[in-house]
């Protein structure tokens, strides 16, 4: 875990550099840099979010004071978005613009992250493009979160009796936001524990220019600390990598430790939910999941978008520093992942991910044959006898575990060679998995 203390570059000059929030049609003022002690205090904010129906101020580290409460917008009846006109492969593209004019707004949802915000803006800051606005969402943080983030000049908004965690406090600030962004506008959904590395926003908005890509997400490291638990993690994260560039970026999640939107693909996501054409309430998350990332992704997709995960989009991201946090996240994962394609069904778009979740459950069956001839062999017969089929499966296993853990270094290929170190790791994922598709079965209330 990081030491709650700012970085060496936090309270810098580029930390502290005003921001703008323009948009088409508004002529919003530079925001000021935003000084002073971590003490609890009024923060000012641009005018630009006002126009966006936002509240003006935020008590430190307190959620927003919505004074007066705003009324409430009546927005007009929904027009039925226009059949779109799909390529050759039955995808669709976005209208290209020209990237020098595009503007990214990038969102980070926070709550109590007062070990990792600063870090993360500042992995903003060293973008070879700098995003135009960086708003941090305080989610009924109890700790120094908005202060931090106040110091780096960053825009903070609380949100408002949220109950639905990250998805709810995202779609706060998306309510208000989208229907005054436009063609060219971008938003940047990340995690408050994760860094980007510097070229990820302006590849990132290459490949969103082109119109060909509705979003582009990124693919991502382990950050140190965690001990075994977390060397697990990064060789995990390592292969899952390497299996994204070998697809050539053809990634099935975009995931939320970093990802880049057309403003125009969630406004659409919106639109389906308002008609029915996708599940949920009509805002960008689905706030009823247990992992919304992956929903916003079959949502996309079932829209005839295209996604990628291209190689040059890059970051690093917290690992789960217990076996017991590790249990939690992988089971809220999986079982997310389950209740995700039972609430979209078996469509052309479900059918691989039901095929994965397929291997899944026949990966559970193997390794559960495997360690039990292993326990036949030692109780009955006095002694491990592998059969020639299962000595096969062992040598393919090791070498499968070796080559993709190289770009790790000879000391992980070393232990991924002895298969027995990483088989810890294994056996615990396949007993998180078999929990998750017990729960999933037997409809087990959905939990964080």
């Amino acid at each position: 875990m990081k030491s709650s203390s700012l970085p060496a570059d936090a309270g810098s000059a580029p930390c502290r550099r005003p921001q703008r929030f323009a948009r088409s049609g508004h002529a919003a003022p530079p925001v000021p840099a935003m000084r002073g002690t971590a003490a609890p205090g009024h923060l000012a904010f641009p005018a630009a979010w006002g126009s966006a129906g936002l509240s003006p101020t935020v008590t430190v580290p307190d959620v927003i004071r919505r004074e007066p409460r705003p009324e409430p917008v009546l927005l007009p009846e929904p027009v039925p978005w226009p059949e779109p006109v799909r390529d050759k492969d039955g995808k669709r593209g976005l209208p290209p613009v020209d990237v020098a004019d595009m503007r990214v707004t990038v969102l980070i949802p926070a709550h109590n992250e007062a070990k990792q915000i600063t870090e993360t803006i500042a992995s903003l800051r060293r973008q070879e493009r700098p995003p135009d606005q960086i708003v941090v969402i305080a989610d009924n943080c109890t700790d120094a979160t908005a202060a931090l983030a106040q110091l780096c000049g960053v825009e903070i908004v609380g949100t408002r009796d949220n109950r639905h965690k990250k998805a709810g406090a995202l779609n706060q600030v998306l309510d208000r936001l989208l229907p005054i962004f436009g063609p060219q506008d971008a938003i940047m959904v990340m995690d408050a524990d994760s860094a980007l590395d510097p070229g990820f926003i302006r590849h990132g908005l290459d490949y969103l220019a082109a119109g060909r890509y509705a979003a582009v997400g990124g693919t991502f490291t382990g950050k140190p600390g965690g001990g075994a638990v977390g060397m697990f993690q990064r060789n995990e994260y390592a292969r899952y990598a390497r299996d994204v560039r070998r697809l050539q970026g053809k990634a099935l999640v975009l995931t939320g430790t970093a990802t880049i939107f057309r403003a125009q693909t969630l406004q659409e996501v919106v639109a389906a939910r308002r008609e029915r054409r996708l599940p949920g309430l009509p805002h960008v998350y689905d706030v009823r999941v247990l992992t919304e990332d992956n929903e916003l992704t079959l949502a996309i997709l079932h829209l005839g978008f295209r996604i990628l995960c291209p190689r040059e989009c890059t970051l690093t991201t917290e690992v789960m520093p217990t076996w017991g946090d590790l249990a939690r996240q992988r089971l809220r994962w999986k079982r997310g992942a389950l209740e995700n394609l039972i609430d979209y069904g078996w469509t052309p778009i479900t059918r691989p991910y039901w095929g994965r979740q397929l291997l899944s459950l026949v990966g559970i069956v193997v390794i559960t044959a495997y360690l039990l001839s292993l326990a036949y062999s030692v109780i009955w017969l006095g002694g491990i006898q592998i059969s020639p089929l299962w000595a096969g499966i062992t040598v393919i296993f090791m070498l499968e575990r070796v080559v993709t853990v190289r770009q790790r270094g000879r000391l992980q290929m070393a232990l991924a060679g002895t298969i027995v170190v990483e088989m810890v790791f294994d056996v615990f994922l396949q007993i998180v998995q078999a929990r998750a598709f017990w729960q999933a079965a037997w409809r087990k209330e959905r939990k964080w």
